[in-house]
């Protein structure tokens, strides 16, 4: 395999892993908000996006990398 195909597979997967890192925050920031548990709802909220932050910079190297090989 390629090594930007190999690059390329590893950041779609780590980008995977915390897409699915976000949907579980997220989950648990809408279950504390609705149970009025805003500080909880914050934190998860916060830890939502830096998952959703990090997903979207290893899509972007999983693109570079497939179209560098």
């Amino acid at each position: 395999m390629a090594r930007g195909k190999h690059k390329a597979t590893e950041h779609h997967l780590t980008a995977a892993e915390h897409h699915g890192e976000a949907a579980k925050h997220h989950h648990l920031a809408a279950v504390h908000h609705e149970a009025g548990e805003h500080e909880e709802a914050k934190e998860h909220a916060k830890k939502a996006h830096e998952h959703s932050t990090q997903a979207h910079e290893h899509s972007t190297r999983a693109h570079e990398a497939s179209h560098s090989s």
